[in-house]
């Protein structure tokens, strides 16, 4: 067996405004975009760097809801970028709440969280330097 691909799949409480967002924010491009009756969108295919995001409106009737349906997000969205801090502040001005601030972490990456206006949490990360597995395992350990 073989997988190839990723996509991600977001369910959004107004998926056109989350596509505008992530455009604005992540400079995502939009690839395709269905809509059905009563413009609902099922389907907004995004491009995030080289991530395949895919947006839907909430569906109560396939039980299908976004994060304030749910009372908060249960993981994040890490875009790894060159520029670290470009994306971040480019991200916040666009709206993004902070979670945890930008910093360098002891695992090597400069990194912080946000939160998008519809919920979604994302974690934008810049490499710094290499940090082998035994050092990890140090500093992890306190």
């Amino acid at each position: 067996m073989t997988i190839s691909g990723h996509v991600v799949h977001l369910t959004v409480r107004g998926a056109d405004a989350a596509s505008r967002w992530y455009a604005e924010a992540f400079t995502a491009q939009e690839l395709t975009r269905i809509v059905l009756p009563g413009d609902r969108l099922i389907h907004v295919q995004l491009l995030i760097g080289d991530l395949r995001v895919t947006l839907a409106d909430e569906f109560p009737e396939f039980e299908s809801y976004g994060p304030a349906h749910l009372g908060g997000t249960y993981g994040a969205i890490y875009l790894h970028t060159d520029d670290v801090d470009t994306a971040w502040t480019r991200a916040v001005d666009a709206g993004a709440t902070i979670v945890r601030p930008l910093d360098d972490a002891w695992w090597g990456e400069r990194e912080g969280q946000l939160l998008d206006p519809f919920g979604h949490r994302w974690g934008l990360t810049q490499h710094l330097r290499d940090v082998s597995l035994e050092e990890l395992q140090r500093l992890a350990s306190g």
